[in-house]
């Protein structure tokens, strides 16, 4: 009897049709092949099957003829749980993050997923809320999954939750957006001199009274940035005056939220504002345009991320730009290596930052090459 035959055999003509009892009721759903279904169709015992689809012993190769094609006919993938209970690797990631809407989280994600992919991986991605609670109860989903490694991209991951991740001893993980740490790699951009570049800019272009829509005080890469371009104004002798630091979520809404805050409190409005992130900087932009305040003539915008939308602004938006992709695809990379055999922890990386220019910058007061 053929493969196709045997498959044929388990279905027969009138197989879930209605009788008088069953009238109206939905049909059932097609049962997930399993590997004894695969055996049966093949003609051969449930140990070939495993040695076909595993490669762990050779066979002949008429038999792996027929049994790749009953794998092909029905459909048959392997169950990831069935080699979790014997121990075996899943063949599976697990990612926290923060929130996958987020632009820069899901140029992360993407670059992330790309690597998995290509190394024969699968990804499950869990979104925290930047809620602790929930942080917890998403790696619980993820270790119940069993999972081969982790990558944990969220803002509410501390030190402490890297330190209780150690109980589980065959867990590999990387660490993305948050500090440097002994207990697991970490893979960032150099943010201090990714704000140190944005400082340089804006002073070559004759800016000395420039504001900074800061992060919240818990967030360590906004931290870092801010670090860097309070360092960079001083060593230009142009120090950063603090009553131009604005403290917010960074987001569209936090963005124009302390931007009102700043046009509202400011008797001389500032010439520049440098934002730490993109979005903070899209809305700053749609206030400063609600306002009437024409950037780069009236005032100057500088972001941080070079997320896609930055280039589609109205003016484009200069930023810093955080090899996003890069990032994604070196965290993928070092934690296969784990999973795959390599000692943790390996080392950190801290990617290098680039400036984009764009037309959200023009030329300040003090600007040298001015007429």
């Amino acid at each position: 009897m053929r493969v196709s035959q045997r498959i044929a055999a388990r279905c027969p003509d009138g197989a879930g049709g209605e009788d008088a009892e069953g009238a109206g009721r939905q049909p059932a759903l097609p049962q997930m092949p399993t590997i004894k279904d695969v055996a049966r169709a093949a003609g051969v015992s449930v140990t070939t099957v495993s040695h076909v689809f595993n490669e762990t012993r050779p066979v002949a190769p008429e038999t792996q003829r027929r049994v790749k094609a009953a794998i092909d006919q029905l459909g048959y993938y392997p169950s990831n749980l069935a080699r979790a209970l014997k121990g075996e690797p899943t063949g599976t990631v697990g990612m926290l993050v923060t929130s996958s809407t987020n632009p820069f989280f899901a140029e992360v994600i993407s670059g992330v997923e790309e690597r998995c992919y290509e190394r024969g991986y699968s990804l499950i991605l869990c979104n925290t809320g930047d809620d602790r609670q929930r942080l917890n109860a998403q790696l619980k989903t993820l270790l119940q999954k069993r999972i081969d490694g982790l990558v944990v991209m969220t803002t509410n991951a501390d030190l402490r939750f890297f330190k209780d991740l150690r109980r589980y001893r065959g867990l590999r993980i990387v660490a993305i957006d948050t500090e440097e740490m002994d207990e697991v790699p970490v893979i960032n951009d150099d943010s201090g001199s990714g704000g140190a570049i944005a400082a340089r800019h804006l002073i070559a272009r004759g800016f000395r009274r420039i504001a900074v829509l800061a992060g919240p005080k818990a967030h360590p890469r906004a931290l870092r940035r801010l670090a860097g371009f309070r360092d960079a104004l001083e060593a230009a002798g142009h120090p950063l005056d603090p009553t131009l630091r604005y403290c917010t979520e960074l987001t569209l809404a936090g963005g124009a939220r302390a931007t009102r805050k700043l046009l509202a409190e400011q008797a001389l409005r500032p010439e520049a504002i440098f934002c730490m992130n993109d979005l903070a900087a899209v809305g700053a932009l749609h206030v400063l345009s609600e306002e009437g305040l024409e950037v780069p003539r009236d005032i100057s915008l500088v972001g941080y991320d070079d997320i896609e939308i930055a280039a589609y602004c109205r003016p484009p938006l200069t930023t810093v730009r955080q090899p996003t992709e890069e990032i994604g695809h070196t965290a993928a990379e070092r934690l296969i290596a784990l999973v795959e055999g390599a000692e943790q922890p390996s080392e950190s990386v801290a990617l290098a930052p680039q400036l984009i220019e764009r037309s959200s910058v023009g030329y300040g007061p003090a600007w040298e090459g001015k007429a």
